[in-house]
């Protein structure tokens, strides 16, 4: 599933595309909105929250869409790409037409077109959004602490605790705590801290399409766990470890927040599977 960078990074991009633009044709090729038509209206403006997009236009609707895990947006003007790559004819879901720009979204999720006046029912769920104007560390560590017991690794990727963080920061940032993915919360020292850095790692990233964490942008030396199963920590030398982390009262296939995670046993001492 796409970080919160990535997907704020998409909202901006749209939002450059579309912003201020009159949009003159729109498809919607999904069975529940085929007879929705938002053309004569102006884009007022695009915005990320958590990892929702919100499109909205001047006479007080909002288009609603999730990038989900395989989700995404292009632009072009004019036959010239402005961002995105190309996808397969039957991924697309929804075309956004104004004079000089297209706007395809392509295995888009969720789509939604509610008034504005009823994001709050899409999005009212979510804690803090660390990339929006309602970011505030303390919520998010009070929320995280809320639920004590639980394990750390879960407990970042639940979206009610704090909004954009995906399995990508999770581990890295659990890295570079030194905390193992399967400690609980309450176990876990300076919450706050934890909640702070998640800010400054998604903060630093969010205008490029990469995700760095190790300050090294070359291919390959990127992250410090995340995908980097039986290789050597960078920092100590110790096979990175991966094991899928589900919590025990949901199981695999009913935990939402299921996702292989990547640890270095010596770096985050702890409990682990």
């Amino acid at each position: 599933m796409p970080e919160g960078d990535t997907v704020w990074l998409t909202a901006h991009k749209l939002h450059g595309a579309l912003g201020g633009g009159l949009l003159t044709r729109t498809d919607f090729r999904l069975p529940e909105l085929a007879t929705a038509d938002l053309s004569g209206r102006t884009v007022t403006e695009v915005v990320a929250h958590g990892k929702h997009i919100l499109l909205r236009t001047n006479d007080g609707l909002t288009m609603h869409s999730h990038l989900m895990m395989d989700g995404s947006w292009t632009a072009s003007r004019n036959g010239k790409r402005l961002f995105g790559s190309s996808h397969p004819a039957h991924h697309l879901r929804v075309v956004l037409e104004t004079a000089e720009v297209i706007a395809q979204g392509h295995r888009i999720h969720d789509v939604r077109i509610v008034s504005t006046t009823r994001e709050s029912e899409l999005v009212g769920h979510l804690g803090p959004d660390l990339l929006g104007s309602d970011w505030d560390s303390s919520v998010a560590a009070t929320r995280l602490l809320s639920t004590p017991d639980r394990m750390i690794g879960p407990a970042l990727l639940d979206q009610r605790n704090l909004a954009g963080i995906g399995n990508l920061y999770k581990c890295e940032l659990l890295f570079l705590r030194g905390v193992s993915p399967w400690a609980t919360v309450g176990s876990v020292p300076n919450i706050p801290a934890m909640t702070d850095l998640a800010y400054r790692l998604l903060r630093t990233n969010r205008d490029r399409w990469e995700q760095v964490t190790t300050g090294n942008n070359r291919p390959g030396q990127q992250t410090w766990v995340y995908e980097r199963g039986s290789k050597p920590c960078r920092r100590c030398g110790t096979p990175i470890r991966r094991a899928d982390q589900h919590e025990p009262d949901k199981g695999r296939l009913g935990d939402p927040h299921a996702r292989s995670t990547y640890w270095c046993p010596h770096c985050q001492p702890g409990p682990s599977p």
